[in-house]
């Protein structure tokens, strides 16, 4: 499959060669191009020859490039092709518990091992064939993170509700055996595949080490958009106990033999559980920290760094933060060291109630601007209010509920600072220092 060029960058090594908007690239040293994955990996060359379609007729363009240098060629698309619709029919998906109205997007089921590896993105495996996992091996797209949920290929099946689910699980053990670097999460639904078959499935995975590299413990995530899905249930702090004794029972024999925990409990357990959260050297390289495992360890270590220079500002200051009902109480612990050495500081904690959601989801990455204008309209918010960045979607502008930073801005008629998951970015936000 050819794809179209679209732009070339100016000054880029394709321009000098004599590529145009409009061609369509075919193949590069007689390997077919197909997408973004095959462009990536055959265009590292320093010597490119490019078969193109130019204007109905076929011709090469040779290039040649420094190794580190793009090539300067722009695609309608980043993936070049349509980006794969997840075919599965998870019992806990989260997208099946989404409102509607919300913008489209949102709705979407991605299950591609090309956002895998260019964003982080977690794949189930169930659409691939056997070519893809070749490819995969070939090209040496490493890591790969996979969405397993158990390793028992009956009980996976059960659980995505795809024919497909058990037999793909082969292909773990093909790119282990081929050395492609894993991240594995396991989202656990009570009395479904955790206890006995959570057990299973870390002994089946941590075999399979080191390749894969970390297994992250999520337990699932319940809005109050349920109606006609299957009949699950949140997990109980005792449940959540458990489970975290499950995982920390395997990370401690699995620690004595390879030096590292290899699975971790995402941070949501501990706080279901009413357990303190483990310090940062237990999470080793912090693989899993999209699926919320280890944030707030590593947000407070990094937070205890950037004190360790703070100097406090002469004038006082009065902010407002706001976040999850999970990580108000953390967050509130930071803002009191801060102001334990600037007592000029004064501020207020929320913790922003999931109305939109429903009151079972405490994250902060699923605060909406409603929820937010709502519950704060009439406070005094001080000269600032922080949020973190998680709120809003990549651009930074919109809320998963369609409000704007801006509406949300002049509703509570104060300004709205979005922060990262960083310890010296918060600070900084915090007292404006450094800026």
């Amino acid at each position: 499959m050819a794809v179209l060029v679209s732009k070339v960058e100016k000054g880029s090594a394709a321009e000098r060669s004599g590529f145009v908007a409009g061609d369509v690239l075919v193949s590069i040293n007689n390997m077919e191009i197909n997408d973004v994955l095959d462009f990536r990996f055959y265009m590292v060359a320093t010597r490119l020859k490019c078969t193109v379609i130019a204007q109905g007729k076929t011709k090469t363009i040779r290039v040649k490039k420094d190794e580190y240098e793009e090539l300067g060629l722009v695609f309608d698309t980043y993936l070049m092709d349509k980006q794969r619709r997840c075919k599965n029919g998870c019992i806990f998906c989260f997208v099946d518990q989404m409102p509607p109205g919300l913008r489209e997007s949102l709705y979407f089921k991605d299950d591609d091992s090309r956002m895998s590896f260019l964003f982080g993105n977690y794949v189930t495996l169930t659409n691939m064939s056997d070519d893809d996992i070749a490819r995969i091996i070939e090209m040496h797209i490493s890591p790969i993170n996979i969405s397993v949920h158990t390793m028992n290929p009956q009980l996976r099946v059960h659980m995505m509700k795809n024919k497909r689910a058990g037999e793909s699980l082969k292909y773990i053990e093909q790119l282990a055996g081929a050395g492609i670097s894993i991240n594995a999460q396991l989202v656990l639904c009570p009395g479904v595949n955790d206890g006995g078959e959570l057990q299973f499935s870390l002994e089946r995975l941590g075999s399979l080490y080191p390749a894969v590299q970390s297994i992250a413990v999520v337990p699932v995530g319940l809005t109050k958009y349920r109606e006609g899905l299957a009949d699950l249930k949140l997990y109980t702090p005792e449940q959540a106990a458990n489970t975290i004794d499950i995982v920390e029972a395997f990370g401690n024999v699995f620690y004595e033999r390879h030096g590292e925990r290899l699975a971790f409990p995402a941070d949501e357990l501990f706080i279901k559980a009413g357990r303190h959260l483990p310090e940062r050297e237990y999470y080793g390289s912090f693989d899993q920290l999209e699926n919320g495992v280890g944030l707030i360890s590593l947000l407070e270590h990094e937070f205890c760094e950037a004190m360790k220079s703070f100097a406090p500002p002469a004038k006082p200051k009065r902010i407002s933060l706001a976040t999850g009902v999970d990580a108000a109480p953390f967050m509130d612990k930071l803002l009191k060291m801060v102001q334990s050495r600037y007592p000029d500081l004064s501020y207020t904690v929320y913790a922003i109630r999931n109305d939109f959601f429903g009151e079972s989801i405490t994250v902060a990455g699923l605060v909406t601007g409603g929820d937010l204008i709502r519950q704060l309209k009439g406070q005094d918010l001080g000269e600032q209010l922080l949020i973190p960045a998680v709120m809003l979607r990549h651009e930074r502008d919109l809320f998963l509920d369609g409000v704007s930073l801006e509406e949300a801005q002049t509703a509570l008629k104060v300004n709205i600072r979005p922060v990262e998951n960083d310890g010296y970015t918060l600070l900084s936000a915090i007292v404006d220092f450094g800026e």
